[in-house]
């Protein structure tokens, strides 16, 4: 019996390990998006068209569904049109929305196709990480690049004439803070308190 209990507190003593470690990769990762933007631009494209090549081989060599395979080419094409903006990223156009939209479908085509025909856990799990998951959690992770971007005619909303400045309008909305690292960042201020230096 104490074997038992010690087993449930080791069990929610790895979960708070794995979950740091996530947020700790995560914050890494949105680091170093926000500084390479051009090279995580590049390894975005290239993942596209790399999951597309996939999908591609499943069409010729597995015996899939049509509408399954589709569906996914055309959420990487929806997926390639938003790295036209790219670090910038709005997240009210059309092309956002729809591929949020047909990423929904494609869980749920996926999960209705792997729930009626068996396949070995680890096959899905590749399909899922591979042909699901890698480019939407790498748009995610890039989510937080624009808010360092310099400022340019698309990222500003001019009102009238005093506001036609771009960069002292740029400068007078930057408070506004909503990407990934800028999330991470309040949540470590609110869980992990600074240390006060005293100076004597």
């Amino acid at each position: 019996m104490w074997l038992y209990a010690l087993s449930w507190v080791a069990a929610a003593i790895q979960i708070c390990f794995i979950t740091l470690s996530i947020a700790a990769g995560l914050y890494y990762l949105a680091e170093l998006v926000e500084e390479y933007t051009v090279m995580a631009a590049k390894c975005i494209r290239y993942t596209i068209m790399g999951t597309t090549l996939v999908l591609l081989g499943f069409l010729v060599f597995e015996d899939l569904p049509w509408l399954l395979i589709g569906c996914c080419l055309v959420s990487n094409a929806c997926y390639y049109s938003i790295m036209s903006t790219f670090p910038y990223t709005q997240l009210l156009s059309p092309d956002f929305i729809l591929s949020i939209v047909l990423l929904i479908v494609d869980h749920y085509l996926a999960f209705s196709y792997f729930s009626t025909v068996w396949y070995p856990f680890s096959e899905v799990l590749a399909f899922f990480t591979i042909c699901l998951w890698l480019v939407p959690f790498a748009l995610f992770v890039s989510l937080s690049a624009n808010e360092n971007v310099l400022p340019t005619s698309v990222a500003s909303d001019i009102k009238s004439e005093s506001d036609s400045d771009i960069v002292s309008n740029y400068f007078r909305r930057k408070g506004k803070r909503y990407g990934l690292l800028s999330f991470l960042k309040s949540a470590q201020d609110t869980i992990l308190p600074q240390r006060v230096k005293k100076g004597f």
